[in-house]
């Protein structure tokens, strides 16, 4: 009985050792009980085209080369022989037919005419695209250029703590909404997308939140014996949120901002 027991607890041991060594090896990534899956994208291919490397592009293209190490691109592009094929070429395509003809622009691709280039990485944008309500980006009428900047800065204009800068960005289409308002709504401040995806919704307007419930992010709502009150008054009775959204039942319609009223009303 003795010796099972010890023979039990010699196996026991051995057991843990293998466990702890297969979970050591885990932590460094020698194993995994998982495996990884992923997508490769590959360049764009230019017919009779071969890749040349950014430094070639330089040539031509100097400043905007000098510059693609503050985009936001820039973290994606490898070091040493990796990097052989990607850089400029990973969007526009093998360049050694482009600089043979001296420049010709039918030579590479140009994702501002089309949003593929773009899309190869940002399936989602895709998708939201081809939602109900988008920016008309498939319809050929703007490029995801028109708002984020490829070779420079920031890819995404504005957010985080460059509040205005978003605002700017709508607002180089959306005059009417970019104000100046006496009465601005502090929502535009901190950026337009706050109620709006740019890149495509179910709702209408691009709203992230349809109907009244977009409001209610931010407009601290209370029930009370007498209804629910927002902004200190009641809006439970017929005559308001029973009428519609805030911005359609007469109300809060300028909702970008208003000269008239601190209440966004026209």
């Amino acid at each position: 009985m003795r010796e099972s027991f010890c023979k039990l607890w010699a196996k026991i041991r051995r057991n843990r050792l293998v466990v702890i060594a297969a979970s050591a090896a885990v932590a460094v990534g020698m194993i995994s009980c998982s495996t990884m899956s992923g997508t490769l994208v590959a360049p764009p291919q230019i017919p009779g085209a071969e890749f040349v490397g950014s430094q070639s592009c330089a040539e031509c293209h100097a400043e905007i080369v000098r510059d693609f190490k503050t985009a936001t691109h820039a973290r994606l592009k490898a070091e040493g022989p990796n990097a052989k094929d990607i850089g400029c070429e990973s969007c526009h395509g093998a360049g050694s037919v482009h600089n043979q003809s001296g420049g010709a622009h039918h030579t590479i691709l140009n994702p501002k005419r089309s949003p593929d280039t773009c899309f190869q990485c940002h399936l989602d944008k895709r998708g939201q695209f081809q939602l109900a309500h988008s920016h008309p980006v498939l319809d050929g009428k703007m490029s995801c250029s028109s708002c984020h900047d490829p070779h420079k800065g920031s890819a995404v204009r504005g957010g985080s703590t460059a509040l205005l800068t978003e605002h700017d960005t709508c607002g180089q289409c959306h005059t009417a909404q970019r104000g100046p308002f006496v009465f601005e709504h502090e929502a535009v401040r901190e950026g337009c997308t706050t109620c709006h995806d740019p890149h495509g919704t179910v709702n209408d307007k691009m709203l992230v939140t349809r109907n009244a419930n977009l409001c209610l992010k931010c407009h601290f709502q209370q029930q009370t014996p007498s209804g629910i009150v927002i902004g200190g008054s009641n809006h439970g009775s017929a005559s308001r949120l029973g009428r519609g959204t805030c911005w359609s039942a007469g109300c809060h319609e300028a909702v970008h901002g208003s000269q008239i009223g601190s209440s966004l009303r026209f």
